[in-house]
């Protein structure tokens, strides 16, 4: 597959609410995810990457999800999600805006870089 099908594959399962299935899919062996901040802001590796995803549902309820995008440029394409969610130890609810930006190397998610709004 190339970057615009994978992007668009990727895009739709998001919609559905899919992500782990998307993640399943599409993340290389050893994939690179990059987050802003966190104790584990650089995990390498589809395991890593999976537990780190396991954490964050079981720690947020989500209510909303709005999933925009995808928007190519050669082997990179960016995502929008903007989630209303609740933070589960706190009890908090919070609006969140995060784009993440895919590198895609031979069909798959070779690293997956996230940008938060402010």
């Amino acid at each position: 597959m190339n970057t615009q099908e994978v992007a668009r594959d990727l895009v739709a399962l998001c919609k559905q609410g899919k992500f782990a299935e998307a993640g399943e899919k599409y993340w290389s062996d050893n994939v690179l995810s990059i987050e802003p901040m966190g104790d584990n802001s650089e995990l390498r590796g589809k395991v890593a990457v999976r537990g780190k995803g396991e954490w964050w549902e079981n720690a947020h309820e989500v209510h909303n999800v709005i999933v925009e995008g995808p928007y190519v440029n050669g082997d990179q394409f960016t995502v929008r999600f903007k989630m209303d969610m609740t933070i589960k130890a706190s009890g908090e609810r919070r609006s969140m805006d995060e784009v993440g930006l895919y590198t895609i190397r031979g069909g798959k998610i070779a690293e997956e870089r996230f940008f938060y709004g402010g």
